[in-house]
């Protein structure tokens, strides 16, 4: 969380787009920054919670994929509206399944769920498979950029994650014509994460403050 609220912060300076795969040592639950922490504390048990800088509902990250794409603002991603931004990450992920042989679909409409639980119902532009949902995101958006954060909880196929990260490059390169390059963090931002850690995140003050 730290380092996706860092990559947010600094993506005027840097002036490109960066998409960042990362994974959980435990089993762990993020919440939507907004949510109420005595309420995400009821609806699991998975522990520890942590608040991210994103909106949305509960996730739980114990066998999911998670990335996150920071924008600039002069990225024309940033330029779109929440909707927008949002059906256009799932059409990647869904081409990205494509390229393994994996169909799936967008949701065209919602599905209630319990409050809170982000992969028990479904949103419009949700990933679907087999009409479940697999994919979910959340956004950020300030003056600094744009912030996504996203989770896919894989369906029970044989496909690997490093699999699955190499289709999401290689969509993106076929879709929008990008060209990766691997990002070599400078020590300001790595000493910027450390702080964000020391004193945000990892501060029960922080994640129960609502």
């Amino acid at each position: 969380m730290a380092c996706d609220e860092a990559l947010l912060e600094t993506a005027p300076l840097r002036g490109w787009t960066v998409l960042r795969f990362y994974s959980w040592t435990q089993a762990a639950a993020s919440f939507g920054y907004f949510q109420k922490y005595a309420e995400v504390e009821r609806i699991t048990l998975l522990r520890p919670l942590v608040r991210r800088p994103t909106g949305g509902g509960l996730v739980p990250h114990d066998a999911d994929w998670t990335y996150s794409l920071a924008f600039p603002p002069t990225d024309a991603w940033y330029s779109l509206n929440a909707v927008q931004s949002y059906q256009r990450v799932h059409e990647w992920i869904q081409a990205a399944f494509l390229k393994l042989a994996v169909v799936t679909e967008l949701a065209t409409c919602c599905r209630k769920a319990l409050p809170g639980q982000c992969f028990a119902g479904s949103e419009k532009f949700d990933v679907l498979w087999n009409g479940r949902k697999i994919a979910g995101a959340a956004q950020r958006r300030t003056r600094n950029g744009l912030l996504i954060q996203g989770s896919v909880q894989p369906p029970p196929i044989k496909i690997t994650r490093a699999d699955w990260e190499q289709a999401m490059c290689d969509a993106a390169r076929l879709n929008f014509g990008i060209s990766w390059i691997d990002l070599e963090p400078e020590a300001p931002f790595v000493e910027r994460i450390d702080e964000l850690i020391n004193k945000t995140y990892s501060q029960s003050g922080y994640n129960r403050r609502r």
